[in-house]
C-alpha cells in the first residue's frame, strides 16, 4: 500500500461528470498501479451519457465504489468521497487523464513522517499539432517548477485525512479554482509539503480555440471569486493597455510590440523545440502560440471581473444578513 507507514490504507478519489469517453483510460491506468489503493471511491455529479454504466462495469475489475451527487461541484464532489473513504492518506486525481504506473508508488513514497502533502505533477498528452501547441503554451515542464512556491493542481496529489480536516475540506463554495484555494488553506495551517516529481499523470490539453476560451475564463473567474492572484491579472491589463497605445503610435515604439510578442511567447518556443515534429507541424505550432496566448488572456480578462463581481455581491448579502 502507498504510504511512508505500510499500515496506512490509501484511498483514491475521483469526481466525474460525463467522462464516458475517457473512463476507460483512467481506470485501466489505475488497474495498472505497481501500488494499488486500498480502495476507488468515485463521485458522479450527475452524468448523462453513460459514465454510470461503464463505472458499474469497471466496479467488478477494480475495489470501486461510486456515489452519485448530481449537481455537485468538484470540491463538493471530492468531500463527499472523501468522508466515504476509510483511508488514512487520499489520493487524488480527475477525469480525462492517464496515471503512469508508478503514480501512487511514487507519491506514498514521498509521504514520510512529518509531511502532511505530496505533490504530483502533470503533463501534456496531446493527439494532434494542435494539442501540442496548446500543452506547449499553457502547461509547464518540470524544470519551470520552483518547489518553493508550487501549488498542486488535484490532478496528482496524495494528503493526509487529517490535513483535510483541519482546514475543512476543499471550499465547496467554489467552482473553479477549489484546489489551488485548499492548497493555500493548507500551506496557512502549517501542513507540509514536499514534491513528487516523478508521480506524474498525462493530461489532455484542449482541443479547439473555443473550448480552451470557456477553460480559461472558468479559471479566471475561479480567481476572481476567490481573490487570488489580483497582481498578475493587474499585470495582464496594464500589458494589453501597452500594447494597445503603441499600436497607436508610429515609429519606434510600435517596434516594441513584437519583441514584447517574442518575449512573452519565447518559453513556449523553447518547449516546442523539444518536441518530435516535422517541419510542417513545427511550423503550424509555432504560429498557433500567439493565438493561444492571446485567446487565453482575453478569456482571463473576461473571467476575473465577473469572478469579482460575483465575490463583492456575495460579501454585501452576507453584511446585508447579518
Amino acid at each position: 500500500m502507498a504510504g511512508g507507514n505500510a499500515r496506512e490504507r490509501t484511498s483514491l478519489i475521483v469526481t466525474v461528470r460525463n467522462e464516458a469517453a475517457s473512463l476507460d483510460e483512467l481506470l485501466e491506468s489505475v488497474a495498472a498501479q505497481t501500488n494499488p489503493p486500498a480502495e476507488i471511491v468515485i463521485v458522479d455529479g450527475g452524468s448523462t451519457d453513460g459514465t454510470l454504466q461503464r463505472l458499474h462495469t469497471w466496479s467488478q475489475r477494480l475495489p470501486l465504489r461510486t456515489l452519485s451527487e448530481p449537481g455537485a461541484n468538484i470540491a463538493r464532489g471530492r468531500n463527499v468521497a472523501i468522508r466515504a473513504a476509510t483511508g488514512d492518506l487520499i489520493a487524488v486525481t480527475d477525469g480525462g487523464v492517464r496515471l503512469a504506473p508508478t503514480w501512487l508508488h511514487a507519491l506514498g513514497e514521498a509521504m514520510m513522517d512529518g509531511v502532511d502533502v505530496v505533490s504530483g505533477f502533470f503533463r501534456a498528452d496531446p493527439r494532434s499539432t494542435f494539442e501540442r501547441a496548446m500543452g506547449a503554451t499553457v502547461l509547464p515542464i518540470l524544470e519551470d517548477i520552483d518547489v518553493r512556491t508550487f501549488l498542486t493542481s488535484s490532478r496528482s496529489v496524495l494528503f493526509r485525512r487529517s490535513a483535510w480536516e483541519r482546514v475543512g475540506g476543499y471550499p465547496e463554495w467554489l467552482d473553479y479554482c477549489e484546489d489551488l484555494t485548499f492548497d493555500l488553506a493548507l500551506r496557512r495551517a502549517g501542513c507540509r509539503f514536499t514534491f513528487a516529481p516523478r508521480a506524474q499523470v498525462a493530461f489532455r490539453p484542449r482541443s479547439s480555440l473555443k473550448a480552451f476560451f470557456r477553460q480559461y475564463y472558468l479559471y479566471a473567474r475561479g480567481d476572481g471569486k476567490a481573490g487570488l492572484w489580483w497582481e498578475r491579472h493587474a499585470v495582464r491589463y496594464a500589458a494589453y493597455a501597452l500594447a494597445v497605445a503603441l499600436l497607436r503610435r508610429r515609429g519606434a515604439g510600435l517596434l516594441l510590440l513584437p519583441i514584447g510578442a517574442f518575449f512573452y511567447a519565447r518559453r513556449p518556443y523553447e518547449r516546442l523545440a523539444r518536441e518530435r515534429l516535422s517541419r510542417r507541424e513545427h511550423l503550424v505550432a509555432i504560429a498557433l502560440v500567439p493565438v493561444i496566448r492571446l485567446v487565453g488572456d482575453v478569456a482571463k480578462m473576461v473571467g476575473y471581473p465577473v469572478g469579482v463581481w460575483w465575490r463583492l455581491r456575495r460579501a454585501w448579502t452576507s453584511r446585508s444578513s447579518s
